[in-house]
């Protein structure tokens, strides 16, 4: 190397340590990054002037403000420099990659709002540098090898709402005094943690401390906490004594005592009688929820609710609220109509009076019903899918929602509940922000649109896939059924969830087209009839969506009459050409032989014949391993 580049490299390393942080700062932090973990940090090139149009990289008044590279195939050690300069940091992602060593020092941010680092390999203890983080408002570690107690110290973070420690090697007790003052989500299960749970954290469900050796509320009592029996009374020497020394009752007492015992007899008597009556002249009812075709959805004031509740469940308002899966009803195999039936550990904070009381807004009009978007009274948001043309007995309905409960994923948007009725289905997710991948790619083009770059289609794709993968891994009978992108939902973080899974067994033929606008595999002829091969054919689709920015139902390609694979083959076909990618894509630089290869996969997930289409694990290990750069 030149004398004079050492000189350079030298002077560089003395003075910007001592400088004011600057965009240069930020940039020579990142490629400090880029050279330690490599990855998809290797497609940042390193001669532009700005690294604000890095991929991952984003910037507001000329300083970095997010870094976000998850699934980036990163790897190694985090250099402890790299965030000293790095100041005006607010978002940090580095989620589901390979990194080691110790949890970077981030105290230098003073800014850093979230931090995601779960699905890595850090070690070593909870630094104390973050607990001087006043500003943090999300902190994920979650799956990673930490060890160590859990620090008080999570009290100073006075703004922290999540905290997301779980499936790491965690020990010894939980302070007495900790409660982080703000904090609404809490997962520190499968740690090695013992004691008692803090009062402060009492109020979160068992879900939160589960596969530990934990007690107190929300879990089983402590032993030092339980009420030991009462002694039995001993005959001694001065019972005699004992019995003189009691107070002897007066006639008036008496007197009362036994006509409160008349009174009370009585009303047993009156209750019983209208018991009876009522059982001799029992109805199976249901919930009239007609008002939920109000231009507002379920928004209904308390009078016109307390109406409605009372004329169809016959006032019986005082036990609504279901703590479990709820038995059907002996006799006609119907559910209970007046109650909600919750899933595993879904916060029972809520009853079906609640939801239906709640301002709600239409979310759109899909293939198994219309989803609401509800805000219940606590604050509260869930979104509320009202199912149609659901034809399956209440039984049948029962075992196989419950099936669909029970599957449990990162990448799946979770049922927390299910109404039933012979009138009225309803069943209750977490409520997705972003909203749908198919309103982020098709919705706003105009200016002020946040284009979806390479990174954030990638990473969705990948999710998406892992989702899909997981519901087929249950059993060669369970598929999705219904792939499209309007069923990817997004978190605020762009990370993809997949919904409407295991619906289309619920619904009548007539209630799902022929080809789901486009998605469809080619071989389904009857409606309901679904597979995981199917699934495959639709993914590909949604693949060939996220790479053309087209949708299967765009008007170009149906005004000719071919549909979005046979139109991206007959392309291929030709030349590989960048006329077929999204033009939002092609700002991106070398990443080209990237959707090159995804493109690939997609078409062979499109094949015609079922069995040329390759299984969703495979598909998963391809899209993940297109995304590592050498």
């Amino acid at each position: 190397m030149q004398p004079q580049i050492l000189v350079a490299i030298a002077l560089y390393v003395l003075l910007v340590p001592f400088s004011a942080p600057d965009l240069s700062a930020d940039r020579a932090a990142l490629l400090s990054l880029r050279y330690a973990v490599g990855g998809r940090s290797r497609l940042w090139q390193v001669d532009d002037a700005t690294p604000c149009s890095w991929a991952g990289v984003s910037c507001v008044s000329g300083r970095v403000t997010i870094l976000r590279l998850p699934g980036a195939s990163l790897s190694g050690r985090i250099p402890d420099a790299v965030f000293f300069n790095l100041t005006r940091l607010r978002t940090l992602s580095l989620r589901l990659n390979s990194l080691t060593g110790s949890v970077p020092d981030l105290s230098p941010c003073t800014d850093l709002r979230n931090v995601y680092l779960q699905g890595n390999r850090f070690n070593g203890e909870i630094p104390g540098s973050l607990f001087t983080i006043h500003s943090l408002v999300r902190l994920n570690l979650a799956s990673n090898n930490l060890i160590g107690a859990i620090s008080e110290g999570f009290n100073n973070l006075t703004r922290l709402k999540t905290l997301f420690l779980e499936n790491n090697h965690l020990s010894g007790s939980i302070p007495a005094d900790l409660k982080p003052l703000k904090l609404e989500l809490l997962n520190i299960s499968y740690n090695e943690l013992n004691g008692s749970i803090p009062k402060g954290l009492q109020s979160f469900n068992t879900a939160s401390f589960s596969g530990n050796s934990l007690c107190g509320k929300p879990l089983a009592s402590c032993p030092e906490d339980r009420v030991p029996p009462a002694p039995a009374p001993q005959d001694n020497d001065n019972t005699e004594g004992v019995k003189k020394g009691k107070k002897k009752l007066s006639g008036s007492e008496i007197s009362g005592i036994a006509i409160g015992c008349v009174f009370g007899f009585l009303l047993i008597i009156v209750v019983l009688i209208c018991l009876f009556r009522r059982g001799g002249h029992k109805r199976t009812r249901s919930v009239d929820l007609s008002a939920l075709n109000k231009p507002r959805g379920m928004g209904l004031n308390t009078g016109e609710m307390k109406e409605i509740w009372d004329s169809d469940i016959g006032g019986l308002s005082d036990s609504l609220m279901t703590v479990g899966p709820t038995k059907a009803e002996v006799g006609d195999g119907t559910l209970s109509p007046k109650k909600l039936m919750f899933f595993g550990n879904a916060p029972r904070v809520y009853d079906l009076e609640d939801l239906l009381r709640a301002s709600a807004e239409v979310l759109g009009k899909g293939t198994f019903g219309t989803t609401y978007k509800a805000v219940l009274e606590v604050g509260m948001a869930v979104a509320v899918k009202r199912l149609k043309d659901v034809t399956v007995s209440a039984k049948d309905f029962k075992e196989r929602i419950e099936e669909v409960g029970a599957m449990n994923h990162e990448n799946l948007v979770p049922l927390r509940a299910y109404y039933y009725s012979n009138d009225e289905k309803l069943l209750v997710f977490d409520f997705m922000s972003m909203g749908s991948l198919s309103a982020l790619l098709h919705g706003n083009k105009g200016s002020g649109r946040t284009p979806l770059n390479w990174e954030i289609r990638s990473s969705i794709a990948l999710e998406a896939a892992r989702g899909i993968e997981y519901i087929h891994s249950r059993g060669p009978n369970f598929s999705h059924g219904s792939i499209k992108s309007s069923n990817i939902l997004l978190t605020r973080t762009y990370e993809a969830r997949v919904s409407d899974y295991g619906l289309t067994s619920l619904v009548a033929p007539s209630s799902t087209p022929s080809r789901v606008a486009g998605y469809r595999a080619p071989e389904l002829i009857e409606p309901q009839r679904t597979s995981q091969k199917a699934d495959v054919y639709s993914f590909g689709v949604l693949l060939l969506e996220l790479l053309t920015g087209k949708a299967p139902i765009h008007s170009f390609l149906n005004e000719e009459g071919v549909d979005l694979p046979r139109w991206v083959q007959s392309v291929v076909r030709e030349k590989w050409t960048s006329e077929v990618f999204d033009l939002e894509l092609l700002r991106h630089k070398n990443v080209e032989q990237e959707m090159v290869q995804l493109m690939q996969l997609a078409i062979d997930c499109c094949a015609q014949l079922p069995d040329s289409r390759p299984p969703m694990d495979e598909i998963t290990r391809r899209i993940k391993e297109l995304c590592r750069t050498n």
